[in-house]
């Protein structure tokens, strides 16, 4: 019986150690478009008004909601979120 349960002790061992190797996940050949700047829009960490300046006047802007504070500005064909006074994100409509 003793062999019976160390062959089992074992076996378990054996499988929970296969089971919880480490597996690494490959972004480099995914599409990371939304990572990188994309031409015809704000870049991250430009500020309001280097914004304002380089693109005009948005279409729409909604007030800093949260802490820490997050406006959003509204162009035809993008939308820019700012941190503070300094660009997070801006996308595609």
């Amino acid at each position: 019986m003793a062999k019976v349960i160390t062959k089992f002790v074992f076996a378990l061992s054996l499988a929970f150690a296969m089971g919880a190797g480490a597996q690494n996940l490959d972004v480099s050949a995914g599409d990371r478009s939304s990572t990188f700047e994309q031409p015809g829009k704000p870049t991250r960490g430009m500020t309001q008004a280097s914004v304002e300046a380089n693109f005009g006047a948005p279409q729409s802007a909604r007030e800093a909601i949260g802490d820490p504070p997050i406006t959003r500005w509204e162009y035809a064909n993008f939308v820019v979120f700012f941190e503070f006074d300094k660009v997070i994100h801006a996308v595609s409509k």
